[in-house]
This record gives C-alpha cells, sequence and structure tokens, in this order.
C-alpha cells in the first residue's frame, strides 16, 4: 500500500518557469508572476542562485508591466542582491537599473537618487 505522500509529484522548476514564460510571452503577466515566484522559490531551495535570479527577474518585469511597481521593485532589487552575491554583477547592474525605472514610475525622487548612485558605484567597479 503506498501512502499519499508517497504519490505527491515533485515540483520541476524548469517546467514551471517555462510555464512562467509562456504566460508573459502571451501577454498574461499576471498569471505569469505566480509561476515565476514559484519557479524562483523552488530554484532558492535547490540553491540554484543564478535561476532563482533569474526568475524572479521576469516575475518583476510582470509585475512592471502590470504597473504593481512596489512588487516589481522589491523584486528587483532582491533579483539584484542574490545576483552580486554570485558574482554576476552585470545582471545585477541590469536589475537595479529597471528597479530605478520603478522608483521613478513611482515618483520617489530620494529612494531614485540613492538608486543612481549605487548604480554608478556597480558600473565604476565593473568598468562600464
Amino acid at each position: 500500500m503506498s501512502s499519499d505522500n508517497e504519490t505527491v509529484e515533485k515540483k520541476d522548476p524548469i517546467k514551471i518557469h517555462r510555464e512562467g514564460t509562456a504566460l508573459a510571452d502571451s501577454g498574461k503577466h499576471k498569471e505569469a508572476i505566480g509561476k515565476f515566484l514559484e519557479a524562483y522559490e523552488l530554484y532558492e531551495k535547490a540553491r540554484n542562485h543564478f535561476d532563482a535570479a533569474y526568475t524572479l527577474f521576469k516575475a518583476a518585469e510582470s509585475s512592471f508591466v502590470t504597473e504593481d511597481f512596489d512588487a516589481a521593485v522589491e523584486r528587483f532589487l532582491k533579483a539584484a542582491d542574490i545576483s552580486f552575491e554570485i558574482g554576476y554583477d552585470r545582471f545585477g547592474v541590469s536589475a537595479l537599473e529597471y528597479a530605478l525605472d520603478c522608483y521613478k514610475a513611482l515618483k520617489n525622487e530620494k529612494k531614485a537618487k540613492a538608486l543612481k548612485k549605487k548604480i554608478k558605484e556597480a558600473k565604476d567597479k565593473l568598468a562600464l
């Protein structure tokens, strides 16, 4: 006899990530956010930090498209933090630049100014 726990299917982050991409590509950004966040959590648990940062970035993009700028900025900043921690600095800078766009959309000049400084420092470090 098998228990219900034995029949529970293990979730595949790659499959869920692809589902999110398909949803975003077809303009279903609100649904895509859920898939990207689910994939992010699974990648984090698997310690796949690059794909975790990438799917969080994709969730942030979809949040931006749906004009949920508060969620978008939070997700872009977290994706940037993860990227810098694992040495993907150029990707981190891209996430910061998108976060800056969110602050501009929110008309938060104080946070935008501070983030511009952080972006400049990161670019100077990379000699971009």
